[in-house]
């Protein structure tokens, strides 16, 4: 490959590692500013619209475009984002619980490690498809649910994406402090986006067969 192809694609990684930076540190800031509780579900549906909008192409300032969509999602953010949040703390609470009760509370910590990654994997799916589809709150759980279960090859692929965001921001903190939650919403999205449209193909087909 030519200097100027690889010019290329390190300016192009550059310009996705400053996006990512730029999102996290916005997704951060607004939810710090909604005192975490009220602001993280908000933060994360404008995080992920705006990555939406980032994987179709479009161009745009981010900082007004945050805060538009952070308004415009405050209500929907809030019922998805805060019983997530509190499920997943619960979760995490009774796993390390466990896991300090040493190899007899064994099943109970894998149980509830499973359920964390059950979690996970719905959220996965949920997130990108309250931004991307034209859906009411309540039936996005089944939904996310179902693809969930319908698709497992993609949900492996999601579970392993998070866990290698995770693994990184564990060995490299500064890092993950200030890129892993933009990096990881951004990529869910491209993800799910490619995963969306590859199952309303499957359906379309099996529609007209």
């Amino acid at each position: 490959m030519s200097g100027t192809g690889w010019s290329i694609k390190l300016y192009d990684v550059a310009d996705e590692v400053i996006w990512a930076v730029r999102l996290n540190c916005l997704w951060l800031g607004f939810t710090l500013l909604g005192g975490v509780a009220l602001g993280i579900g908000p933060a994360t549906l404008a995080a992920y619209s705006l990555a939406r909008r980032r994987s179709f192409g479009e161009s745009f300032h981010i900082f007004p475009a945050f805060q538009t969509a952070f308004r415009r999602e405050f209500r929907r953010g809030t019922l998805l984002g805060l019983p997530a949040v509190v499920t997943a703390v619960l979760l995490v609470g009774n796993y390390l619980y466990f896991a300090s009760l040493g190899a007899q509370a064994s099943l109970p910590r894998l149980a509830s490690l499973g359920a964390l990654a059950v979690l996970g994997v719905i959220s996965a799916y949920l997130l990108p498809m309250a931004v991307h589809f034209d859906l009411r709150t309540r039936e996005l759980l089944p939904k996310a649910s179902l693809i969930a279960l319908a698709r497992p090859a993609s949900s492996a692929v999601l579970l392993f994406v998070a866990i290698c965001i995770g693994y990184v921001s564990a060995k490299f903190p500064v890092l993950g402090i200030l890129l892993a939650g933009g990096a990881w919403i951004q990529l869910n999205t491209w993800l799910c986006l490619r995963f969306f449209a590859e199952n309303e193909a499957r359906l379309h087909l099996k529609g007209t067969s």
